[in-house]
């Protein structure tokens, strides 16, 4: 059965190099192309296309490949699914426990490639072929603060060392095992990186290895993940073809790739996966995790009461941001309450007081519900969410002009990526000088809209792991009516 199957600057610098590489790799792909032996049978993108599905092999994990309740999905997936549509077929995935077993099943021929997030590594370019790359993560040693000393070097390591059998830090290791005869490390096919990291926390090892994409992540729900030093830096990931003289698939793929970097593609997928998680602070995710146990439970109810068409989770996210969940939270500009509202935007939304926790939720829902929905019909998600945090930071005259700036310069104001770049040109004169609305604090809904992210991703995470301690009452609750705003709202404005 065939299943269907987004810093700132870290972000663009990695990106520019991706350009640079793209012709070359284009020619390199026209030219294995215009070499493709032609034997009277059909190749290998031909015999894709006339099955009508494309099979691509991968590992589940938190960013690459995963399932939702809404089906497929993933970075690995997302950018696999464009190719598919490219060559008009559907995208059968076959997930895999072990990275062995994907290796064979690409020299078996039972799939067509495999979009894993593999590093290509020498190793691995003797049997299998590498597409260009489409990011670069570094691999850093990991150990838990306080469990033990920060090691500086190899030779500082007290404690065993585990990574994943078959990955390329097993491939590292034994590099340097002649330079560091001492070092204790050991496999395991057992458990996967983020598993790893888990075992970390829970001091059953001292060490691993970790990617940058998936420690990055981790280290939202659990802050006490510590780097010890960089093993490698923009170790490069790409998909892995067989080595054969087939040439057809592979052309294509680098074709591919080449127009996703230069059209900008892959920087606004790696955006939506790793944009906002590459800055990490300590304090304020250990703060976020005590006040998910402390607090928040105390408002989960009216959180999903009052969410409507948005996520729970997303709109606790805001009020964190906002408010620290504080529902007598006052800035110096005038704003109050838990979604921190002025006193226009809670008298337009029916909120008759803004100390008043139930009150101020259900205003800023229906404010960022208004927000979302004033945004163009065209935008797509999760870009029409990004939008409509940063308005409702900067209000959306604001968030506009930025648009407009960014329609100017080249870029795409319908993706946040393009537009976040823009964002701050408004507190420069040559640029709000030209506005509608003016100067802005342009810098301050980039910050803005990161920290919500990362809070919500980390509320979520926390929610699938059974983590959030929900009222009892709530524990067996129905989903709350959808319509629950509309009906709460309609009865204040009466």
């Amino acid at each position: 059965m065939f299943k269907r199957l987004h810093q700132h600057n870290f972000i663009f610098q990695r990106a520019q190099r991706g350009f640079a590489l793209a012709s070359a790799w284009l020619a390199a792909a026209w030219l294995l192309a215009a070499c493709s032996q032609d034997s009277g049978q059909p190749n290998h993108l031909q015999q894709v296309q006339a099955r009508g599905y494309l099979t691509v092999g991968t590992l589940m994990n938190s960013s690459g490949y995963f399932l939702r309740e809404d089906g497929e999905a993933g970075f690995e997936f997302e950018l696999a699914q464009q190719l598919a549509n490219e060559l008009g077929v559907e995208l059968s995935v076959e997930p895999r426990v072990h990275i062995e077993d994907l290796f064979n099943d690409l020299a078996n021929g039972d799939i067509d490639f495999i979009a894993a997030g593999l590093d290509v590594t020498t190793k691995r370019r003797k049997s299998m072929r590498f597409t260009p790359y489409y990011h670069q993560v570094d691999q850093r040693l990991v150990y838990k603060q306080g469990a033990r000393s920060r090691p500086r070097d190899w030779q500082e390591l007290e404690g065993d060392l585990v990574v994943v059998a078959g990955s390329s830090h097993e491939e590292y290791l034994y590099d340097i095992e002649r330079d560091y005869p001492e070092l204790n490390w050991r496999t395991t096919r057992l458990y996967d990186a983020d598993e790893l990291l888990t075992k970390v926390i829970n001091e059953e090892i001292a060490y691993t290895i970790a990617d940058t994409n998936t420690l990055d992540v981790k280290r939202r729900a659990f802050p006490d993940l510590s780097v010890a030093f960089t093993v490698r830096n923009d170790a490069p990931l790409a998909w892995a073809f067989p080595q054969n003289d087939d040439d057809s698939l592979y052309a294509t793929a680098i074709e591919f790739i080449g127009r996703q970097h230069d059209s900008g593609e892959i920087i606004k997928l790696v955006d939506r996966y790793w944009g906002h998680v590459k800055q990490f602070n300590y304090v304020d995710t250990q703060l976020f995790i005590q006040a998910v146990n402390d607090t928040l439970p105390d408002y989960i109810e009216l959180f999903q009461q009052y969410a409507g068409e948005l996520d729970w989770r997303l709109l606790a996210a805001v009020s964190y941001q906002e408010s620290l969940w504080d529902p007598w939270a006052r800035s110096p500009t005038g704003v109050r309450g838990m979604m921190m509202l002025t006193l226009p935007t809670a008298r337009s939304m029916g909120v008759r007081s803004r100390l008043d926790a139930e009150q101020s939720i259900r205003g800023g829902a229906r404010y960022l519900t208004r927000l979302r929905e004033r945004l163009p019909a065209r935008m797509t998600e999760p870009d029409r969410t990004w939008f409509a945090l940063a308005a409702y930071n900067v209000g959306l005259g604001h968030l506009n002009d930025a648009r407009e700036i960014t329609r100017r310069q080249g870029g795409d104001p319908d993706y946040w990526v393009d537009v976040r770049q823009r964002l701050p040109l408004l507190r420069q004169k040559q640029h709000y000088q030209h506005t509608r609305f003016g100067f802005a604090r342009g810098d301050e809904p980039v910050t803005y809209v990161g920290n919500i992210r990362r809070y919500y991703d980390t509320l979520r995470w926390l929610d699938e792991q059974g983590r959030i301690p929900y009222p009892e009452h709530l524990m067996v609750a129905e989903e709350p009516a959808t319509n629950s705003v509309e009906m709460r709202v309609d009865e204040v404005d009466e």
